[in-house]
C-alpha cells in the first residue's frame, strides 16, 4: 500500500464540525498516515482566523496594550473543539504555559505559531495519530531556507517510527533553536515537503473548492473546475493572477514527480483537481483551455523609429525599466518598434522619468503610452495542436465588441495573452471562458 499525505487548511479545521469531515477523509482511505494541518480558521464569513487573532494579539503586546480579550476568544475556540469531541489532552496547561510567557519580547513567530500547535495537537488526538512538532522536524538554515535534506530525513524518520503522524504546517526551527514561520500559506509548504519526504504517491491539498477553477468565480458564474492540470500550465495561470498554490509550496512535489491533488473537504466525493508533470491525452475533443486568468492595471510602453537596430534598443530599453524597477511582462516586437507591458503601480510615479529616459537613450522617432491596460491569459496545453486557436479567439473577443490593444504568445505556445481595457476585463474573461471551454 501506498502513502498519501493530506493537508488540511484552515477551512477544513475550524472547528469540532469540521474535524468530523476530516476524520472521515482520513478513515476513507488508510494509505492517509501522514497529515499535515494549519490553523483552525473561519467558521463563518464574519469570524476570524486563529492567525490573525495570534498576529493581532502580539501587536498588542508590542505597544504595551492588554491583549487578554483576544486571548480569551483565542482560548475559547480550542476549548470549544476539545470539549465537543471529548478529548484528553491537557490544553489548560500548555494554554498556561503560553500566558505565562507572553510579553513583548516573545518573538511573532513563536507566538502565531500557536495557532497551528494548537490545532495539530487536537487534531493529532481526535483522528489517533501521532504528534510530531514541526521544531522537531521542519528545518531552516541561517539563511532562512527550508534545509530540506535534514527535514526530509527527519519526517522520514517519523514515519518509519510511526503508524501515522500529523504536523503542524506552517513553521519550523531555525538552527539558533527559536521558531520561524513561513510566509502565509505555509502550511502548503510543510505539507509539500512531507509529500516528498516519505515518496507519497500523491500530496492531497484539502480546501474549501472543488480544485481549481478554469475562471474567477467572481466574474464568471459557477465556472467548471480543472479536472487535470500540468505544472507548467499552472505556473502560468499564477503568473496571470490566478488564486492558485504558492510556488514554494508545489517546488517540493514537482521535484519528486509527485502529483498534486486539491480536494473539498466539504465534497470528499468530488475529485477535484489533479496537477501533474506530464500528461497523457486521452480524449482528442477534450476542450483546449485549461484556464482563464487575468489582471488589471498595466501599462503599454511603445516605442517607435524607423530602421532601429532592434536588439540594441530593446536592450537599452529593458536596462532603463529595470533601473525603476519595473520589470516587464510581455513584449511585442515589429519592423520598426516594439512595445513593452508593465504593471501600472510598479512604474508609478516615475513613468515621466522613464520615458525621459527612454527618449535620451533610445532616440525613438516615438513613445506612446496607453495605461489602464488589463491583460487577460487564455492557457491550455492542447493549444500548440489546435489549428487556427488565435484566429478563434480574436474573433470572439471581436463580436462580443472587445477592442484588442495589444497580443503576446508565450514560446512554448502554452498562452495566448491579450491586453484589453479594464473596462473590458470581466467581458473578455467571460467571452472566453463561454465560447471555449464548453
Amino acid at each position: 500500500m501506498g502513502i498519501k499525505v493530506a493537508k488540511f487548511g484552515g477551512s477544513s479545521v475550524a472547528g469540532a464540525e469540521q474535524f468530523k469531515k476530516v476524520k472521515a477523509i482520513i478513515e476513507s482511505d488508510p494509505s492517509r498516515r501522514v497529515v499535515v494541518s494549519s490553523a483552525a480558521g473561519k467558521r463563518f464569513s464574519d469570524d476570524h482566523k486563529l492567525t490573525d487573532l495570534l498576529y493581532l494579539c502580539h501587536a498588542h503586546l508590542t505597544y504595551g496594550v492588554s491583549c487578554e480579550d483576544i486571548l480569551h476568544t483565542i482560548e475559547q475556540r480550542f476549548r470549544e473543539i476539545r470539549d465537543t469531541l471529548g478529548l484528553q489532552y491537557d490544553l489548560d496547561a500548555d494554554l498556561s504555559r503560553l500566558r505565562s510567557r507572553l510579553s513583548k519580547d516573545m518573538s511573532v513567530d513563536e507566538l502565531v505559531s500557536r495557532g497551528e500547535y494548537f490545532t495539530s495537537r487536537l487534531l493529532a488526538e481526535y483522528l489517533g495519530f501521532t504528534f510530531v512538532d514541526a521544531a522537531d522536524c521542519v528545518f531552516f538554515g541561517l539563511d532562512g531556507q527550508i534545509d530540506k535534506e535534514k527535514t526530509y530525513a527527519a519526517i522520514s524518520r517519523a514515519l518509519s517510527e510511526h503508524e501515522s503522524i500529523l504536523i503542524p504546517g506552517f513553521y519550523g526551527k531555525l538552527p539558533t533553536g527559536r521558531i520561524k514561520v513561513m510566509s502565509r500559506g505555509g502550511s502548503d509548504i510543510t505539507g509539500a515537503l512531507a509529500a516528498a519526504a516519505v515518496g507519497a504517491d500523491v500530496y492531497e491539498n484539502w480546501t474549501d473548492v472543488s480544485g481549481i477553477l478554469m475562471a474567477d468565480p467572481r466574474i464568471v458564474d459557477n465556472p467548471s473546475p480543472i479536472p487535470n492540470i500540468t505544472y507548467a500550465e499552472l505556473r502560468e495561470l499564477a503568473f496571470m493572477g490566478a488564486t492558485v498554490l504558492h510556488e514554494e509550496s508545489i517546488q517540493p512535489v514537482k521535484e519528486k514527480g509527485i502529483p498534486l491533488n486539491i480536494r473539498n473537504t466539504n465534497r470528499p466525493q468530488d475529485a477535484g483537481t489533479m496537477i501533474l508533470e506530464n500528461i497523457q491525452e486521452t480524449d482528442r475533443h477534450e476542450r483546449f483551455i485549461t484556464g482563464i486568468a487575468g489582471r488589471k492595471n498595466f501599462t503599454i510602453l511603445t516605442l517607435v523609429k524607423r530602421n532601429m537596430n532592434q536588439s540594441a534598443t530593446l536592450r537599452n530599453a529593458l536596462e532603463i525599466l529595470d533601473r525603476y524597477h519595473a520589470p516587464v511582462e510581455h513584449i511585442t516586437l515589429g519592423l520598426d518598434s516594439f512595445s513593452l507591458v508593465a504593471a501600472s503601480a510598479a512604474l508609478g510615479d516615475a513613468l515621466y522619468d522613464v520615458i525621459a529616459d527612454l527618449k535620451k537613450t533610445c532616440r525613438p522617432d516615438d513613445v506612446q503610452i496607453q495605461d489602464g491596460i488589463a491583460m487577460v491569459a487564455s492557457v491550455g496545453r492542447k493549444m500548440p495542436s489546435q489549428p487556427g486557436v488565435s484566429g478563434r479567439l480574436f474573433a470572439a473577443l471581436g463580436a462580443a465588441g472587445v477592442n484588442i490593444r495589444t497580443i503576446a504568445q508565450g514560446a512554448d505556445e502554452l498562452s495566448i495573452t491579450v491586453g484589453v481595457s479594464n473596462e473590458q476585463f470581466e467581458t473578455a474573461i467571460r467571452v472566453l471562458y463561454h465560447g471555449f471551454t464548453g
